[in-house]
């Protein structure tokens, strides 16, 4: 059923370096659109959207970040209160400084949120996109939702997620079960309560086995498996503006393609 904002918490995984960028590129939440970055972009789409209380695993070049942070919390105080009190979005940050392993260590350095007992919006922080995908989360009669985009480059890169008669079967860039269709997942997830405390002790079992090197999806495709799909759905969003920023084509194809498609 649609989920109350207000009721969620969002767990943003920026913790990343972006080699693929080249060496000179700044952190990829710092890219610049249309003179706003990926960070700010995401903390002024979530509070539109009702969505208050943030966190953010931050690690390469962590004080960039945290100053960009500090910088567009002071302007929405300022908004705020010429807005006769509208509530800011509370930014929470988490510092992650083995961001050079897998993306999975930055999921367990946060796992507070996951068991907060609140539903949990979890996203990767490389994402330009349009306001409209959080729309799709929140609204979505499904309590665990993936959001996938049926337009997908071949090969082995995107995250695929793979649907039989309806039902996610599976979730991984190459996929091992067979399978109707699949669509690119965004990297946006909605969690239940309930699966987002079962997604934190699958991450611990991961770290415990010392497997730091692998990505977040990792355990959610484990979660996914043993449960048959159950309790799982997904969202449609083909059509919509987005991007996943990982080369510097990436980057181009952002500006050249997508901003003009966004919605303020």
């Amino acid at each position: 059923m649609p989920v109350d904002p207000g009721s969620c918490r969002v767990l943003i995984l920026a913790a990343g370096q972006g080699r693929r960028l080249g060496a000179s590129a700044p952190p990829k939440v710092l890219l610049d659109f249309q003179g706003s970055s990926l960070l700010t972009r995401h903390i002024r789409i979530l509070d539109a959207c009702g969505l208050r209380d943030i966190t953010v695993v931050i690690g390469y070049r962590a004080e960039e970040l945290r100053a960009e942070i500090v910088n567009l919390s002071r302007l929405r105080e300022r908004l705020v209160l010429e807005a006769n009190g509208v509530r800011a979005p509370r930014v929470n940050l988490v510092r992650n400084p083995s961001f050079r392993n897998g993306s999975i260590v930055s999921l367990w350095k946060a796992c507070a949120v996951l068991r907060s007992g609140a539903p949990v919006i979890l996203m990767d922080a490389d994402v330009l996109y349009d306001g409209r995908l959080i729309v799709r989360l929140l609204d979505s009669p499904h309590e665990s939702c993936f959001l996938l985009d049926r337009s997908i480059e071949p090969g082995e890169e995107p995250v695929k997620l793979c649907i039989d008669r309806g039902r996610i079967v599976d979730f991984h860039k190459r996929p091992r079960i067979e399978h109707q269709w699949h669509g690119e997942s965004v990297g946006f997830f909605r969690f239940s309560p309930a699966i987002a405390a079962k997604l934190a002790e699958r991450v611990d079992e991961y770290i415990a086995e010392g497997r730091t090197q692998v990505e977040y999806e990792e355990p959610i495709r484990d979660l996914l498996l043993t449960r048959d799909g159950s309790g799982f759905g997904y969202e449609d969003i083909s059509g919509l503006p987005w991007i996943e920023i990982d080369f510097p084509a990436d980057v181009e194809r952002a500006h050249r393609v997508v901003v003009p498609r966004l919605i303020a």
